[in-house]
């Protein structure tokens, strides 16, 4: 077998599928995982600080997750319009794409920052948060929101270089990214940072250095990622000097793709902001579990979401090349591995649940609880994977409304409705909050299995012209 070449050809009939497969997904699976390993460190540092500290920063995570999703969102719409040209070889119309995507986004991040910094001050009260909570959570998201310009570049131009075959570049920046934000971490939050025998000072800003530590990192990232964007050999290099021509059927198509992205994670945020009101009228100890809990069972997310970016870069580029047979081949591959390995993870999860929540906190009553609604959360795991490697594919089939409508129904028809009952009728507490959240994940792989093996999704795209 011939190596090879990077960025990858993905359409090389040369290799077999599975080769290529995982030459993607296992860059995205490592990242994946540096970037949960930054968010365990994370946690477990702010958790060191007791549990007001760690309510703090739990109070606006959905708030945080619904802005990701929408930058996300963003990423995607330009990324699939992107690999479907280059699929195409297209490569003019690709790089007009990534120019427009890249300048774009300038004015979003630009929105997003300035909205947030105003919102940051009233969410903890608007989401429930109790009073000695309020103060140190305002501050959290004040500090994030202000990162959300250069996080926004740095996830569309990480976005971009794996739908064009390029996934270690995208890898070897974010895990420089999480590296930074450990070390300013420690600089931050803590007064004393001890290194052998030497103790070495820290400014002790607590949360609310925890969350310039982050801002500060993904500024550094952005702009390393946006020099090897004009400066290194790939099939997108763009060049910023000379004049830049707005074309309107780019950005219609990428809003046809990226909206209702922007929508599903939208509906889904809310969502979770109501969950978390949900949780947040159990006390302190509840809201400490459920966060810790969610940021454990990330950790289960690694395999899905790499073999997810590789089903829509090669059904992108395989559509995009007018190949269908291709495109199915990748899609199936991709679909069972990334659903076995999903299902591996749940076991481990009900297996180590203890030892996850001891990573994050001594507190032996957020443990226990933690404990259980994670096990609960493991039965689901399988359905979830599923679900998450089908959406994979039906985006870089440009089916993005799938997805959509297909999360909106766990949410709102099924996961809220059925929490606000076991809450009002039952002594469940946060365990019935989790069988809600179990049910609904598993709801959406069922409907995903039976979406999925229709296989209409083969003549969902149809660019804007």
């Amino acid at each position: 077998m011939r190596r090879a070449s990077n960025p990858l050809n993905l359409l090389d009939r040369s290799m077999p599928p599975g080769i290529i497969i995982w030459s993607l997904a296992w860059p995205t699976i490592l990242e994946q995982v540096l970037q949960v390993t930054v968010t365990y460190v994370d946690s477990a540092m702010v958790g060191s600080l007791g549990a007001h500290a760690t309510a703090a920063i739990a109070v606006p995570t959905s708030t945080i997750w619904l802005v990701n999703g929408w930058m996300n969102a963003f990423a995607i719409g330009f990324s699939v319009l992107m690999a479907r040209n280059l699929g195409a070889g297209n490569l003019q119309r690709a790089r007009q794409v990534t120019k427009q995507a890249l300048f774009t986004s300038v004015f979003f991040g630009l929105t997003l920052t300035l909205l947030f910094v105003l919102v940051a001050r009233h969410l903890p009260a608007w989401i429930g948060a109790e009073d000695d909570v309020q103060l140190l959570a305002a501050q959290y998201y004040h500090y994030i929101a202000l990162g959300y310009l250069p996080n926004l570049v740095m996830i569309l131009i990480s976005t971009l270089l794996r739908c064009s075959g390029d996934s270690k570049k995208a890898l070897y920046l974010n895990g420089l990214n999480n590296i930074l934000n450990i070390c300013f971490n420690l600089f931050f939050i803590f007064k004393t940072i001890p290194i052998g025998p030497l103790q070495v000072q820290g400014l002790g800003l607590g949360v609310k250095g925890a969350a310039m530590a982050t801002s500060i990192s993904v500024t550094i990232t952005a702009i390393l990622l946006l020099m090897i964007l004009l400066t290194t050999d790939n099939p997108i290099r763009i060049r910023l000097k000379g004049p830049f021509t707005y074309e309107k059927s780019i950005q219609k198509s990428a809003l046809r793709l990226g909206i209702p992205v922007a929508l599903e994670r939208s509906t889904l945020s809310f969502g979770q902001i109501v969950f978390t009101k949900m949780v947040g009228t159990l006390g302190t100890t509840a809201l400490a579990a459920h966060f810790l809990a969610n940021t454990a069972e990330s950790i289960t997310y690694l395999p899905p979401s790499g073999f997810a970016t590789a089903a829509t870069t090669l059904v992108a580029q395989s559509l995009g090349g007018n190949d269908k047979t291709l495109a199915k081949k990748f899609a199936n591959l991709c679909t069972l591995w990334g659903t076995l390995l999903m299902s591996f993870m749940g076991l481990m999860l009900y297996l180590f649940a203890p030892n996850l929540m001891r990573f994050f906190t001594s507190d032996m009553a957020v443990i226990a609880l933690g404990t259980t609604v994670l096990r609960i959360e493991a039965f689901a795991e399988p359905a979830f994977g599923l679900s998450m490697l089908a959406f994979g594919v039906f985006r870089g089939a440009g089916d993005t409304r799938r997805p959509f409508f297909i999360s909106i129904a766990g949410m709102w028809l099924l996961r809220l409705p059925l929490a606000d009952v076991l809450l009002k009728t039952t002594s469940l507490g946060l365990l019935g909050v989790w069988i809600a959240m179990a049910s609904d994940l598993t709801l959406r792989g069922i409907i995903c299995f039976v979406q999925y093996r229709r296989f209409t999704w083969l003549d969902s795209w149809k660019e804007t012209h």
